[in-house]
Formats: structure tokens, C-alpha cells, sequence
């Protein structure tokens, strides 16, 4: 069963936040504050923050940006993850994806099943990698922020957590670039 390793050190992540919004500010971001107090809370570094109208483009943009970024290793978003006409963060997520981590969708929506019912069937969090960075795609409400960061985050980004988790492979989430440029 899942645990936390007492015996190895904590290895705190830099994560960037961004919510995607048409009607938001930093003054009034519960969803991204949600993100922040938590990532913080457990020892991670608030590598950077912005808001961003429902723009796929801009969205894609923005993420390009932050896994160009060698001090982000991880961005989670909030917002934009539903059925609308506005709703494009997952799109633009899945633009920018090399790999997609499927299974962060089927637990949300589980764990989202608890807390919802069948309305958990509405959301469309998704989770990928790109360029060595991890990418998570949240729904908007304060909620769903937590459910997520509690439910799947605050151990896959625990470098201590059992039997595995995200950060202790981040060094080789490059493994086949590095080979590319080492053959060049």
C-alpha cells in the first residue's frame, strides 16, 4: 500500500500555477490560491503564477514558456477543463503533451465520484509530460483544487511517497533527448 518513506529526505518541487479564466484576478483566484497554500504548505516552491483568459493559443503559449523553463519542473492549472465552448485548457495541454498520463484522469474523476456522484463525468483533468516538465489540468472550483492536490499530487510530488512516485523519475524524463544529442 501507498506510504511515505520516513527514511529518505523530502525533495521539494518547483511548481507554476496558472488559472485559466475570462473573469479572474489574482485578488480573487480561489481555485490558484487553493494550489498555492497547498504546494507551499508541503514544502514545494511557487516557481510562478499567472492567469490567463480561455485562449487555447495563449494557454499553449503560456505552457511552452514554463517547460522551456528550467526553474519549473512542474504546472498545474486550474480552470477551462469542461464541456463548454470557452473550455480549452485541455486542448491546449494535450497541444504541448509528448506523453500523456492517463491514469491522472481516471483517478481524479474517482476521486471526484466521493465528493459528486455522476457530476464527476463533466470534468476532463488531464496530466501529461513535456520537455522533462510535468503538466496537470485541473477543473476551476476550490474543490476540485483540493481533491486533486490531496488526492493525487501531494504524494505523486513526494519524492518519500511508496511505491513510487513522480519525482523520483524526473531525471530521466529526458532519457531519450539526452541520447539523441550524445549520438550527434
Amino acid at each position: 500500500m501507498s506510504r511515505i518513506d520516513e527514511n529518505k529526505d523530502f525533495i521539494p518541487v518547483r511548481i507554476a500555477v496558472l488559472t485559466v479564466s475570462d473573469s479572474r484576478s489574482l485578488e480573487d483566484d480561489r481555485s490558484g490560491q487553493v494550489l498555492v497554500d497547498r504546494l507551499t504548505a508541503a514544502g514545494h516552491r511557487l516557481a510562478d503564477r499567472a492567469i490567463l483568459p480561455d485562449e487555447r493559443t495563449e494557454i499553449a503559449t503560456k505552457l511552452r514558456s514554463w517547460i522551456a523553463d528550467e526553474t519549473v519542473d512542474v504546472v498545474i492549472s486550474t480552470g477551462g477543463t469542461g464541456l463548454t465552448g470557452r473550455d480549452v485548457t485541455v486542448e491546449a495541454h494535450r497541444d504541448v503533451y509528448e506523453k500523456e498520463i492517463d491514469a491522472f484522469g481516471t483517478v481524479f474523476t474517482l476521486i471526484s465520484m466521493d465528493k459528486i456522484g455522476t457530476s464527476a463525468v463533466q470534468s476532463r483533468a488531464t496530466g501529461g509530460v513535456a520537455g522533462g516538465t510535468y503538466l496537470f489540468a485541473l477543473p476551476g472550483s476550490p474543490g476540485a483544487c483540493k481533491d486533486g492536490w490531496d488526492g493525487i499530487l501531494a504524494a505523486q510530488l513526494d519524492y518519500r511517497h511508496r511505491p513510487c512516485n513522480f519525482v523520483e523519475i524526473m531525471p530521466r524524463l529526458m532519457e531519450r533527448t539526452r541520447e539523441k544529442f550524445r549520438r550527434k
